[in-house]
């Protein structure tokens, strides 16, 4: 008896470990990694909770940078890091749930971070260049399948967000459209105005921007609803075109096999400052939704974003070095 004794005692131990370290948490300051460079609409959230978790607990919150490879570097030193709560990923989807179809040699596994709850959320929409003679989305499409091969979408990039959405929407809606990669968001809008490309189909907020200079038409946002940062823009769904979502999400993550009860204090945490109304209008003003969760519907998110995406890049056959 004993001997059987020992492993008893030994959880027992951890569990007492655990309960203290929660307890206490946090002890001393807690780092964000970022996995994309500053300046950007995840390192802009990423610092107003991190300033906003500071003053909840009196302990330093530093926003650490780390960006490369989609998101890939930042992901893989959180990933390595001690599950003790003092190292978080701040992230948007692609090291979460596309980089996994994408890259060959993932040096690690997003479906092992603990998530600890989203931050926000803005969807992409379909727009068009001035001169393309369609006012819906149903115009679009009835367009497109009169003209197969023939309209051209710019994106990011290859394997970004929004070349991904526009493979979407040609699988959806059973259309041919050409694929154009640029270098970046500002190179593919650039040629939008210039209607060197037909289509975009980007985050809501940066084009905007855009449409009062009359050279671009947005059609419809990629969601089932109408989105507080364009409220006069139609959705999908309400266009006739149900079941395409797509948006650029940001989710706050903690390394494999953090406990649940630091997980829980910081959901709460997070939870609280995602409610308060001078967070909410200083997200807005970035162009995301604040958008709070638990853990358990975070990860169930992440996981049904993980499944939309591998069927698309599958499809597609997308892949990156």
């Amino acid at each position: 008896m004993k001997f059987q004794a020992y492993p008893l005692l030994a959880a027992c131990a951890l569990a007492c470990a655990t309960s203290a370290g929660a307890a206490d948490y946090p002890s001393r300051p807690i780092r964000i990694v970022v996995d994309f460079p500053a300046g950007g609409t995840i390192d802009s959230l990423a610092r107003i909770v991190g300033q906003r978790l500071g003053d909840r607990w009196g302990q330093p919150v530093v926003v650490e940078n780390r960006p490369g490879a989609g998101g890939n570097i930042g992901a893989h030193e959180v990933y390595g890091s001690a599950p003790d709560g003092y190292t978080l990923l701040a992230t948007p989807p692609g090291p979460l749930s596309i980089n996994e179809y994408l890259y060959k040699d993932l040096t690690f596994k997003p479906s092992s971070f603990a998530a600890i709850g989203l931050l926000a959320g803005s969807p992409n929409a379909i727009t068009v260049k001035s001169s393309l003679p369609v006012r819906s989305v149903q115009e679009l499409i009835a367009y497109a399948k009169a003209h197969p091969g023939k309209l051209t979408y710019g994106s990011q990039g290859n394997g970004s967000t929004s070349h991904l959405t526009g493979q979407l929407f040609a699988t959806m809606s059973g259309t041919s459209l050409v694929h154009v990669p640029y270098k970046g968001e500002g190179p593919a809008l650039t040629d939008l105005m210039a209607g060197r490309v037909d289509l975009f189909f980007g985050n809501i907020s940066a084009v905007l921007k855009l449409r009062d200079t009359g050279k671009v038409r947005i059609m419809a946002v990629a969601d089932h609803a109408r989105t507080e940062i364009a409220s006069d823009v139609p959705s999908a769904a309400e266009s006739g075109f149900p079941g395409f979502e797509s948006s650029a999400w940001f989710a706050l993550m903690a390394p494999p096999g953090t406990p649940a009860p630091i997980v829980d204090r910081l959901n709460e945490a997070l939870a609280a400052i995602l409610a308060d109304d001078g967070v909410k209008k200083r997200f807005l003003a970035l162009g995301a939704e604040a958008r709070s969760s638990t853990p358990e519907q975070a990860q169930a998110f992440i996981e049904a974003e993980r499944v939309r995406w591998k069927k698309v890049i599958v499809e597609a056959g997308v892949t990156m070095d």
